[in-house]
């Protein structure tokens, strides 16, 4: 089969390799009928979550089942679905909780109660096309892919609507749902979202949908800006042009936000000298965006993450946290908690998520859109591919 496979940073090529099989009773074997680029895969194609044998990547696909373990009753060949990007059992402590990114059983390389990414020592869940610290599992920006506990994760897709309408059920729209669901809206608050790509935008939808008084959109690409004023009805700031934090204070009578979002994380836009810094501190990226949320937040406000960190920071301005009181929650989106409440919410009109797709292309150039999608060229926002 065809897939894109990354073999080392900035090197991602569609290549011809071995078709997944059957493994375990609980699998599934997919024919990827879309598939997509997210953020979090520039993380390893930028380097900054290190890969050091190649993989297919991809963890944003749907597709049709072509085969089922004797352990998988609910699906049959034929059916046709979409899969949350972690890989659960659904039957440990984590899972049996709604807690599937702390899936006890799916990552067998590197699971453990440590979190010492940085050590690749005790991380969670496996994520599919995550690196071999979530796993080593092949993702599905392929042909085909192998889906373990396929009994669990998968949801069948309803025939009346398309791929592009309930492809970001597997991870996008469940992320920027979960930023604002952590946050617990009581209704009216003023939402300040920190990045204007896929994920912020769905955060900022998902804002409208759990009550939000007010929705603002930081970013510094006037494109993206203006895609989440026209895709999510925000008001949007440019972080190029003015001081962010004064602005968002004078918005909100000087208090500051009710509720900021990290949909950034530490690929947040760095000058030369914040990257020489990074080497002295032996620090991978910035988590610049995380210290403007505890400053536009309001006192007793909340802080969400959905923007990757994989890096400690000693500079981190826990004396801010303290003397502000904020709640902070971060973390992997919990997928398989949301998504059936999602799929609903697609197929009843309230929310449209297909209208971030800026291109649409073939499998076999996911290596230009790769780079396109890096160096934010071409209003590049979300790309999907078509095995």
């Amino acid at each position: 089969m065809k897939a894109a496979v990354f073999h080392k940073p900035k090197d991602i090529r569609v290549e011809t390799v071995d078709d997944p099989r059957i493994e375990q009773s609980r699998d599934a074997i997919l024919r990827v009928t879309s598939t997509a680029i997210c953020g979090s895969d520039l993380h390893i194609y930028n380097g900054m979550v290190p890969q050091p044998r190649s993989m297919v990547l991809g963890h944003e696909f749907m597709g049709i089942v072509e085969e089922v373990g004797p352990g998988v009753p609910n699906l049959k060949v034929g059916d046709r679905v979409v899969v949350p990007f972690p890989i659960s059992c659904g039957g440990c402590f984590f899972c049996t909780n709604n807690l599937p990114t702390h899936c006890e059983n799916s990552n067998h390389k590197t699971y453990g109660p440590e979190g010492e990414l940085i050590k690749a020592k005790g991380a969670g869940a496996a994520l599919f096309g995550y690196t071999d610290l979530y796993g080593g599992y092949d993702g599905g920006q392929a042909e085909y892919v192998r889906v373990p506990y396929a009994d669990y994760g998968p949801r069948k897709v309803p025939d009346n609507l398309t791929d592009e309408q309930v492809l970001f059920l597997t991870d996008i729209f469940p992320t920027g749902w979960a930023a604002i669901d952590w946050a617990e809206l009581k209704g009216g608050e003023t939402v300040v979202v920190f990045g204007c790509g896929p994920v912020g935008i769905m955060a900022m939808k998902s804002a409208w949908i759990q009550g939000a008084g007010r929705v603002i959109g930081v970013d510094i690409e006037p494109y993206r800006l203006e895609m989440a004023r026209k895709s999510a009805n925000a008001e949007v700031l440019n972080a190029d042009e003015m001081d962010v934090i004064e602005v968002i204070r004078a918005m909100t009578g000087g208090y500051g936000a009710d509720v900021c979002v990290d949909a950034v994380g530490m690929e947040a836009h760095r000058s030369a000298f914040e990257k020489a810094m990074n080497v002295v501190q032996m620090e991978k990226g910035s988590m610049k965006v995380l210290e403007m949320c505890l400053d536009a937040v309001r006192r007793a406000g909340v802080v969400t993450v959905v923007g990757v960190y994989g890096s400690p920071y000693n500079n981190f301005p826990l004396y801010k946290w303290f003397d502000k009181g904020i709640k902070m929650m971060g973390g992997q989106a919990w997928v398989h908690r949301y998504i059936d409440h999602l799929i609903s919410l697609v197929q009843d009109g309230k929310v449209v998520l297909n209208d971030i797709i800026t291109h649409e292309v073939p499998l076999s150039e996911a290596s230009r859109m790769y780079d396109i999608f890096n160096k934010k060229e071409d209003n590049c926002v979300k790309v999907v591919l078509k095995p």
